[in-house]
C-alpha cells in the first residue's frame, strides 16, 4: 500500500485492518462493525461518512460483507 492511509481496494483494506492495525477479523468483530456501519443513526457511522464520504462508507461495508462471506466459505 502506498503512503495513502485510505484503502482503495479490498486487499489494501485487509492489510490496513489486520497488519497495520493488528485487528483480527473475527465473525464477532465483522458482525458488530457491520451493524454499526449500516446504522445511519449511529454517531460513529455519521462521523465516518462525514470524514471519508458516503462512497468510502459503502465500500467499507462491502469489504466487511466480503470478509464475512469468505469466512463462511472457509468453514465449509
Amino acid at each position: 500500500m502506498s503512503d495513502n492511509v485510505i484503502p482503495r481496494s479490498y486487499v489494501q483494506w485487509r492489510n490496513c485492518i489486520e497488519v497495520r492495525c493488528h485487528i483480527r477479523l473475527t465473525s464477532t468483530y465483522i458482525r458488530e462493525r457491520l451493524a454499526e456501519l449500516q446504522d445511519d443513526k449511529h454517531a460513529k457511522t455519521r462521523d465516518f461518512a462525514r470524514l471519508y464520504g458516503i462512497d468510502h462508507l459503502e465500500r467499507t461495508i462491502a469489504w466487511f460483507r466480503r470478509a464475512a462471506d469468505e469466512m463462511t466459505k472457509d468453514r465449509k
